[in-house]
């Protein structure tokens, strides 16, 4: 499956906040949304990082409540990883297994076009899982089919 496929089951929403936010603002969003991780863009739409629940966890175990008045810049992962819409879920899936992420920016054209995240990849997954599931379900009932007009054939 490809991250387009994913992209069009879900669609192409993007959560993003401006760098200045705070990052008290950031989580309120993030849990608002009931997401993972947010894109930084600037006011012309330039994607500036990334930031995640585990950026601010860790903004909090080393400054403590502090870090919630600093700025999404301040805290925000700019070594943007990122994939495009032919990517496939394996690859996506060794990407993230590499760079122990659960989420990434789509870009087309150096234009960011949507966010995938480990839990899409693992629902596309399983869809895919039950669909070849039902398929050789279909191949085994229309052998066994085969073999009884087989059967009957002989006699």
């Amino acid at each position: 499956m490809q991250v387009s496929q994913i992209l069009d089951s879900k669609g192409d929403r993007l959560i993003t906040v401006a760098p200045d936010a705070t990052i008290r603002e950031v989580a309120e969003r993030l849990r608002q949304e009931r997401i993972g991780a947010t894109l930084i863009r600037d006011h012309d739409g330039t994607l500036l990082g990334i930031l995640s629940e585990r950026d601010i966890v860790a903004g909090m175990a080393n400054e403590g409540a502090e870090v919630l008045n600093k700025s999404a810049a301040d805290l925000m992962n700019r070594s943007v990883i990122t994939c495009q819409p032919e990517s496939s879920t394996e690859e996506l899936m060794e990407k993230m297994l590499s760079e122990k992420i659960r989420h990434l920016p789509v870009c087309e054209n150096d234009q960011l076009v949507g966010i995938v995240s480990i839990g899409d990849i693992v629902k596309s997954a399983l869809a895919e899982l039950k669909w070849r599931e039902e398929v050789l379900q279909q191949q085994v009932v229309t052998a066994v089919a085969w073999s009884t007009d087989d059967e009957s054939d002989e006699e």
